[in-house]
């Protein structure tokens, strides 16, 4: 791809995270951003060859510096052969394209590997303009997708602040949800079993009793508590549970893991179950700014109800237990619904080069919006959570 020039600012697109210094990077990755924009993280997907070129996802990531040669603002980008792993789904529009005669592929894609996760998207230096970053940044993108002759970008799971300057710019509003946990400032897991309606509550006591029934044990793992062993086998986890589906896909390397183990190992949190001493079953996690990140599940032995069990109370009663505000377990599943986890709006943007096309999406996405709105309204009211009892000031 060629560098992009917008007005007075150049952007440099960079082919690779490597070269972008660690500190620079992460010197604008802020302290509430989630794990998966850290330098390392990126690097992580790079360095194991799970987002690379040869597995359509070549890294182009973006840089603005300001007078000092600091960055100013960036953007980890990729230049996508295909639309896998990235939880926002356009293969409909991208079938579509390929009947109306336009090259959907490559696209430009704004956002972080295999990960449905809302977070900043555009990091931003704390001494910059925010808005006319977003906007240098978002025009760049449009630039480098009319200089190479690319169909489209797309930036997922992304801010509201970053969709409203984006939308200024005729870029559309894609939305969606997702179900995530918040801590009402429970000291313990009763607490949360207490908020619970009752059919709810009966219900998660009589999972939880199947641990003990079934000579099952679970706990949690943050940090450097996590043994060095523990990594290898939780690689074997996560493939275990793509063995499993028939549409599973691997994207991550035995090579990821390790530099898990080695680089990152202090955002990591392992769930694990485990029968007698025999490792039977693990969920990998990521802790951050007060918000565990739920990411890959698996087993090498199926039991009734260690799913809920390892990938949904562990984490809330580890997030009690630790203070920690949310719980986002990952993409889809009304089962979260029922345990707690209600729907929480998540926001992608998409600027499309051909006119004709961006007009046909464009009204597809007016009346997906209303019936995500509609949903995520309906799934608020049948929560499954009692409202929270009435504070002091609202008694007297």
């Amino acid at each position: 791809m060629t560098q992009s020039r917008n007005g007075s600012i150049e952007v440099a697109v960079v082919e690779g995270i490597s070269k972008i210094a660690r500190d620079e990077w992460n010197a604008v990755v802020g302290d509430n951003d989630s794990p998966f924009v850290d330098w390392d993280w990126l690097n992580a997907m790079e360095q194991s060859k799970s987002a690379i070129r040869a597995t359509g996802w070549a890294p182009y990531h973006m840089v603005i510096r300001d007078g000092e040669n600091k960055i100013a603002g960036a953007c980890p980008l990729y230049l996508k052969t295909h639309s896998m792993g990235e939880f926002v789904f356009d293969h409909g529009w991208a079938e579509a394209a390929e009947r109306a005669g336009i090259r959907y592929y490559p696209k430009l894609l704004i956002g972080v590997p295999f990960t449905p996760h809302t977070g900043r998207r555009f990091l931003t230096a704390a001494d910059a303009d925010r808005n006319q970053m977003i906007s240098a940044l978002g025009r760049a993108i449009m630039n480098l997708c009319a200089e190479n002759k690319l169909s489209s970008a797309h930036v997922t799971f992304c801010e509201a602040d970053e969709a409203a300057t984006l939308a200024k710019l005729g870029f559309l509003e894609r939305l969606g949800y997702q179900y995530h946990w918040h801590n009402a400032g429970f000291a313990t897991f009763d607490d949360y079993l207490a908020r619970l309606k009752h059919k709810r509550r009966t219900a998660v006591r009589h999972e939880r009793g199947a641990l003990e029934q079934q000579g099952l044990t679970v706990k949690v793992l943050a940090g450097d508590e996590i043994p060095d062993s523990l990594f290898a086998p939780m690689y074997r986890i996560y493939v275990s549970t793509l063995e499993k589906l028939y549409w599973g896909r691997q994207y991550l390397t035995p090579e990821f893991f390790d530099l898990m183990r080695t680089d990152f190992k202090r955002h990591v949190c392992f769930e694990l179950a485990y029968k007698g001493s025999e490792l039977v079953a693990g969920s990998f996690c990521l802790e951050k700014a007060g918000v565990l990140y739920g990411r890959y599940w698996g087993c090498f032995e199926d039991f009734k109800f260690l799913h809920f069990n390892v990938c949904y109370y562990a984490g809330i009663e580890h997030c009690i237990e630790r203070g920690l505000t949310r719980f986002e377990p990952g993409a889809g599943g009304e089962y979260k619904w029922l345990r707690g986890f209600d729907p929480a709006l998540t926001r992608s943007m998409h600027f499309l080069a051909h006119p004709g096309f961006a007009k046909a999406v464009g009204d597809f996405l007016k009346r997906e919006r209303r019936e995500v709105a509609s949903w995520i309204e309906e799934g608020r009211e049948r929560s499954q959570l009692k409202p929270p009892p009435p504070s002091d000031a609202e008694v007297e």
